[in-house]
């Protein structure tokens, strides 16, 4: 079960070589939770050996490579859902209804492209100002606090409607997402202390998606891990300044 979690967790959130399981369980996606912090802190590791690399040319050809990397390592997954999210809150009008009609619409509108245009330049930027050892293993981290964030968001906030954002609440509770928690803080209390902020990101960004729809779906949890990253990766930055 713990091998299949894991492949399951690892297909799901990278593009890396993972098994392949003849049939799918959507229990899976909600179990295989317990390892999307593992599976960020993969991803980390090789966006700070990426940016590093890049480095040895110049600080933005670093910061290039990484933002290739983290492009394509995980798919665009999250890219994809804060498209998806910044439509449907341009379109909705605080109004949970249009708001899903909207989401559901494969096409990518103004507000969507224009969502993702910044999310990548912002994450550019940041990247080439990180520099250094200790902030190479600050980014080892930022995509595990992220991925952490997905737990806390499906148990604070109920499912706006049937989906991923649904199903990913079945198989978690409280006491894991505390646990990854702990890990991940006394890790970067360690390495990072700076990014002891994603216990006050990860929460707010919660209450966010209470007030403003109510609900969460799928899409919303995606968006949620962009603007994560890209507010620890802001903090990462000041901090090295």
């Amino acid at each position: 079960m713990t091998f299949r979690t894991f492949g399951h967790a690892l297909q799901f959130l990278t593009r890396l070589p993972a098994p392949r399981f003849a049939e799918f369980n959507p229990d899976d996606l909600s179990r295989s939770a317990i390892w999307f912090a593992v599976v960020g802190a993969i991803i980390g590791i090789v966006l700070a050996l990426a940016l590093w690399t890049g480095q040895q040319a110049s600080p933005w050809i670093g910061a290039l490579v990484a933002l290739v990397v983290w492009v394509w390592i995980t798919g665009g997954l999250h890219l994809d859902g804060l498209g998806d999210v910044a439509d449907a809150l341009a379109a909705a009008h605080r109004s949970p209804e249009r708001f899903l009609e909207v989401l559901r619409d494969p096409h990518v509108g103004a507000f969507g492209a224009m969502a993702i245009g910044l999310q990548l330049i912002a994450k550019l930027v940041l990247l080439a100002e990180i520099s250094g050892l200790p902030a190479l293993f600050a980014l080892a981290l930022v995509p595990a606090w992220a991925r952490w964030g997905p737990l806390v968001w499906s148990l604070a906030v109920p499912p706006l409607a049937s989906g991923s954002g649904e199903r990913f609440s079945w198989q978690i509770s409280w006491p894991m997402a505390a646990a990854q928690g702990l890990v991940l803080a006394l890790l970067s209390l360690w390495l990072a202390p700076v990014l002891l902020g994603a216990l006050l990101v990860v929460p707010a960004i919660a209450v966010y998606w209470k007030l403003r729809l109510g609900g969460i779906t799928g899409d919303c949890l995606g968006a949620g891990v962009e603007i994560t990253e890209t507010l620890l990766l802001l903090l990462v930055a000041v901090a090295v300044a």
